[in-house]
């Protein structure tokens, strides 16, 4: 059995090239932070593996029996990478902004568990600076309601992932924008740009 680590954006939308028949709940074993600000999502923090971090609430996406590793591989790059062609093959030595791909084997009944990792590239890592990110990327109207970083942290707690930053992350938001939840600040800053 092969199963992708979900503790993301990967919970609730895996892409369309995953057959999955199973979404049991585990804790990463690894420490996990918003603290990469995607391009994607017009600058807003989306989370990976930190060493000060710590441990969250994830989701594996079992895949469908006959999936190889390099099929999951290729697919899992693809839906990171927002391409809809071409196959893993990161450089050596990788870039900062190289999504790596890792293979775990310490998950019982499961043969091999894949997740991302990329670099870190929000200094200073605090909340206040997640919050002027994501609300930074909620008022760029080139990026979609879904995708910035005020939906990314509403999807994420929705899910039950929870970091060392999360509360205080959500409660800068609310101040820099003086709204009343998360969805009141996407009404305050995209919705009223859009």
């Amino acid at each position: 059995m092969i199963a992708i680590l979900a503790y993301g954006s990967l919970i609730d939308d895996s892409g369309p090239e995953f057959v999955i028949i199973d979404r049991p709940t585990v804790t990463t074993p690894f420490p996990v932070e918003y603290a990469r600000s995607s391009r994607k999502r017009g600058g807003g923090p989306t989370l990976i593996p930190v060493a000060d971090g710590i441990r969250v609430s994830a989701r594996l996406l079992v895949l469908a029996p006959g999936t190889s590793i390099p099929e999951a591989k290729d697919k899992l790059w693809r839906r990171e990478t927002d391409n809809t062609t071409g196959t893993y093959k990161p450089p050596n030595p990788p870039t900062p902004n190289t999504v790596l791909i890792d293979e775990h084997t310490d998950f019982p009944g499961y043969d091999t568990v894949l997740s991302t990792r990329i670099a870190s590239n929000i200094t200073p890592l605090t909340a206040d600076r997640l919050a002027e990110l994501a609300i930074r990327s909620a008022n760029d109207r080139s990026v979609a309601r879904n995708e910035n970083g005020i939906s990314y942290l509403q999807r994420a707690r929705d899910a039950g992932v929870v970091t060392r930053l999360t509360n205080d992350y959500e409660a800068a938001i609310l101040r820099q924008t003086g709204a009343s939840s998360l969805e009141h600040a996407l009404q305050l800053t995209y919705d009223r740009n859009a």
